[in-house]
């Protein structure tokens, strides 16, 4: 599949939110990536379902919501209602992970696990075959800004030889001190979408999504 671009608002300026995610929108971005924290999985606390919600009536991107929350199980369904096209869970915060894949297929919308740096990619093993997307941070989740961890690389590379064997369709999402000039690289090893926060929003956000989109436009 084509590479797509996912600002994460997580970098916006939520005091101009709205003219925020037009602005990635119009400049040709795929989906809009909503980081929820929660203040006990990872410890910094963010957006809820209300901004959700709010979100949606606001934009015809998808929304992929990235749920870093403890039980993710109870919240999914609200989501889901808000708005939410994509969610992914983290498989570090969760137990019953099929359960949880099937409530969210069920509920109509795509499913994916997110992997913390230090969660080796054989853990998805069993799960890979039920997933839409995975998704690989390569920082470790809680804040913005982060440096990317450079053994993200081969961590995305086994994932891609993996999927190939389990589960052809498996979308590779990776999300994490993604920038313009380390992003080809990303999407060598196998990624398809990738998130980008402050090397969006920073700055001038439409022509940010323009750089972006000239290195993803080089692969299929």
């Amino acid at each position: 599949m084509k590479p797509l671009l996912a600002p994460s608002i997580l970098s916006a300026d939520f005091g101009n939110l709205e003219s925020e995610i037009r602005k990635v929108e119009e400049a040709g971005a795929h989906l809009l990536h909503v980081d929820v924290m929660d203040g006990r999985f990872v410890p910094n606390i963010t957006v809820g379902i209300p901004v959700v919600e709010s979100i949606r009536g606001k934009t015809r991107l998808p929304l992929d919501v990235h749920l870093m929350i403890v039980e993710p199980e109870k919240y999914i369904p609200r989501f889901i209602e808000a708005g939410a096209n994509w969610i992914s869970f983290h498989f570090e915060a969760a137990v019953h992970h099929h359960r949880i894949v099937s409530q969210i297929k069920e509920l109509g919308a795509k499913a994916g696990i997110a992997i913390n740096p230090s969660t080796p990619i054989s853990s998805l093993e069993e799960i890979i075959p039920y997933l839409d997307f995975v998704l690989v941070m390569s920082v470790n989740p809680g804040f913005g800004g982060q440096k990317f961890i450079e053994s993200s690389i081969r961590k995305i590379e086994k994932l891609r030889e993996l999927s190939l064997e389990l589960n052809p369709k498996l979308i590779i999402e990776v999300d994490g001190g993604i920038k313009v000039e380390n992003v080809e690289k990303i999407l060598k090893a196998g990624a398809r979408i990738v998130v980008a926060g402050s090397a969006v929003f920073k700055g001038d956000p439409e022509r940010n999504v323009k750089d972006f989109l000239k290195k993803l436009n080089q692969f299929e």
